[in-house]
C-alpha cells in the first residue's frame, strides 16, 4: 500500500475512536458547564492538570520504548512488551498505595481538607490508566487498529454515560426525592467529584476489556533488556513532563498566579479551561496522528524514500490542521454554545491556543529526527528549553494579562520548539520539508481568518457567510496547490 494511504488510514481508525470518541467527552462540556459554575468546573480542571503531570510519569517513556526496542529484532516481541508491562504494573501499584495513605495530607496542602476522596480516585485512575496505555501500544504495534478504536469508544462512551447519570439523573432524583432510589446516589458534597467517579469506572471497565492483551505479559522479565529499556526511555519522561508542562500548567498553576482571591481565580480557571476545550478538534487529530505516526515512521525509516515520505507527510498534516483552525475560528458562533454563557468571555483566547496546537503538531512531525537516532537526551533538552519558556512567561504574563497570558505562553512556548526542533533535524536527520509550504498554508490561513472578519465588518455579512467562503478559498487553493500533485506522485509498496 502507498505509505502515505496507510498512514492516512491507520490515521483515520484512531481518528474515528479518538475523534468521535472525545466528541462524545467533548459534549460534557457543555453539559458541565451548564451544571456547574465556573468556580466549581476549576476544580475538574485543576485535578486534571495535576493529572497529566503525573501520567508522564508513571509511564516511564516506555511505550515508545516499547515501539523502539520491538523493531530492532534483537529481542522476541513478548520479550518486551512483558517486561514493559510487569514493571508498570509494580510501579503503579506501589504509587496507589503510597497516595492512599497520604490522601489527607496531599488533599490539605491543595486546600481540599474536606475531599481526601478526590486524591485517591484520580490515584486509581492514573494507576488503571498506565498500566492500559501498554496494552493499547500493544494494539497499535499489531496493527489492531480496529479493536483499539472499539475499546476506547466503549472506554469513553462509559465515562460519558455513568457522567450523564450520576450529575443528571441521580441529581435530579436527589432534588425531587432524597430517599428515592436513584436520589440515594447522589450526595452534595460530593458534586463535581462525580466526575471522577465515572471516570474511575470507566477505567476499570478498559482495563477488563483490555484482558486479552494482558494475558501471558506477566510471565517475561529480561533484566538487561530492562536496563537498556529504562535507558532509552527515561529521557523521554523528560520529554513528556516538558510537554505537560507546556500543555498543562496553565491549569495547575492560575489558582496561584491570577491576582484575585481563590474562589475568583478557580473561576477564571473554569472560564479559561472551558474555552480551551474549544481547540478540542485540533488536539483530537494530533492525537490520532501520533497514534498511527509512531508507529509508521519507525517501520518505514529503513526506505529509499523515507525522508522525501516525512516531508510530504508534514506537508499534509499542516493542511489539515489549518483546515480545522479555520473550521473553529470562521464558525466560531457555532462553536460557542458548547460551553455555558458564563463562560464565553474567554472566546477570545481560542484562535491563539488552535495556533499553539499546530505548532505542537508541527513538532511531533518534526521530532522523529531524535527518535530514529535515538537522540533522545537532546530531544529531551528541546522541551526542557521550551518548559522554561512556558514557566518563565506564566510568571511573568498571567499575573499581568490573567488566562489570555496563559494562551500566548503556550504559542511562544511551542514555536521555540518547532524552530529548535528544526534546527536539530537539519543536523543529525536531514528531511527535505518543504518550509516555504508549511509556511505559505499557516499564513494562508491566517490571512483568511482577518480576511472573513474584515469583510464581515465592512459589508454586515453574517459570519457564517463570510466564514464559509473564506473556507471555499482555502480549499481551492489545496485542490490546485496539493491535491494534483498528490494524486500523480508515485511510491513503493510496502
Amino acid at each position: 500500500m502507498n505509505p502515505i494511504k496507510r498512514l492516512a488510514s491507520q490515521t483515520a481508525i484512531y481518528g474515528v475512536s479518538s475523534v468521535f470518541g472525545r466528541f462524545l467527552n467533548y459534549l460534557l462540556v457543555p453539559f458541565l458547564t451548564y451544571s456547574f459554575a465556573p468556580v466549581e468546573y476549576g476544580v475538574v480542571a485543576e485535578f486534571y492538570a495535576y493529572m497529566g503531570f503525573f501520567a508522564v510519569v508513571l509511564a516511564f517513556g516506555l511505550e515508545t520504548g516499547y515501539f523502539r526496542f520491538r523493531s530492532t529484532g534483537d529481542w522476541s516481541p513478548e520479550a518486551v512488551y512483558g517486561t514493559v508491562l510487569r514493571f508498570l504494573v509494580l510501579s503503579n501499584g506501589v504509587f496507589f498505595v503510597t497516595l492512599l495513605m497520604l490522601s489527607q495530607p496531599i488533599a490539605d496542602l491543595l486546600r481540599y481538607p474536606e475531599h481526601p476522596e478526590y486524591i485517591w480516585w484520580c490515584a486509581a485512575i492514573l494507576a488503571l490508566d498506565s498500566v492500559g496505555a501498554v496494552a493499547f501500544a500493544r494494539l497499535r504495534a499489531e496493527n489492531q487498529a480496529r479493536r483499539f478504536a472499539i475499546i476506547k469508544l466503549l472506554e469513553i462512551g462509559a465515562n460519558v454515560g455513568l457522567t450523564l447519570f450520576f450529575i443528571y439523573s441521580c441529581r435530579h432524583a436527589y432534588e425531587a426525592d432524597p430517599a428515592s432510589l436513584l436520589g440515594r446516589l447522589w450526595d452534595p458534597e460530593l458534586g463535581v467529584g462525580y466526575v471522577f467517579i465515572a471516570n474511575l469506572a470507566a477505567s476499570l471497565i478498559k482495563l477488563v476489556l483490555l484482558t486479552p492483551q494482558f494475558r501471558g505479559g506477566l510471565r517475561v522479565f529480561d533484566g538487561v533488556l530492562f536496563g537498556r529499556l529504562i535507558r532509552y526511555s527515561l529521557p523521554m519522561v523528560v520529554i513528556g513532563f516538558a510537554g505537560i508542562i507546556n500543555e498543562m500548567l496553565d491549569r495547575a498553576a492560575l489558582k496561584y498566579l491570577l491576582p484575585y482571591d481563590t474562589e475568583t481565580n478557580l473561576a477564571q480557571l473554569g472560564i479559561y479551561s472551558a474555552c480551551y476545550k474549544l481547540s478540542i478538534l485540533m488536539s483530537l487529530f494530533i492525537q490520532a496522528f501520533r497514534y498511527a505516526g509512531e508507529p509508521f515512521f519507525f517501520s518505514y525509516a529503513k526506505q529509499s524514500d523515507a525522508r522525501q515520505t516525512y516531508a510530504l507527510v508534514l506537508n499534509w498534516f499542516v493542511i489539515c490542521c489549518v483546515f480545522l483552525f479555520l473550521l473553529v475560528v470562521l464558525y466560531m458562533d457555532v462553536f460557542k454554545y458548547f460551553v455555558g454563557d458564563a463562560y464565553r468571555e474567554g472566546l477570545d483566547v481560542v484562535p491563539v491556543l488552535l495556533l499553539a496546537q499546530l505548532c505542537l503538531g508541527v513538532y511531533v512531525n518534526l521530532s522523529i529526527w531524535y527518535k530514529l537516532t535515538d537522540r533522545t537526551l537532546l530531544g529531551a533538552g528541546v522541551s526542557i528549553v521550551g518548559s522554561l519558556i512556558t514557566v518563565v512567561l506564566l510568571f511573568w504574563w498571567v499575573p499581568i494579562y490573567g488566562y489570555q497570558g496563559a494562551a500566548w505562553a503556550h504559542l511562544a512556548c511551542y514555536s521555540s520548539m518547532v524552530l529548535m526542533s528544526y534546527l536539530l533535524g537539519r543536523l543529525y536527520y536531514p528531511v527535505p520539508y518543504e518550509i516555504g509550504r508549511v509556511l505559505g498554508y499557516i499564513a494562508l490561513g491566517l490571512g483568511l481568518y482577518a480576511a472573513a472578519g474584515w469583510v464581515e465588518s465592512v459589508t454586515a455579512w453574517h459570519s457564517l457567510v463570510t466564514g464559509s467562503l473564506a473556507m471555499a478559498v482555502f480549499l481551492l487553493v489545496v485542490l490546485v496547490a496539493d491535491v494534483r500533485r498528490l494524486l500523480v506522485r508515485r511510491s513503493p509498496a510496502i
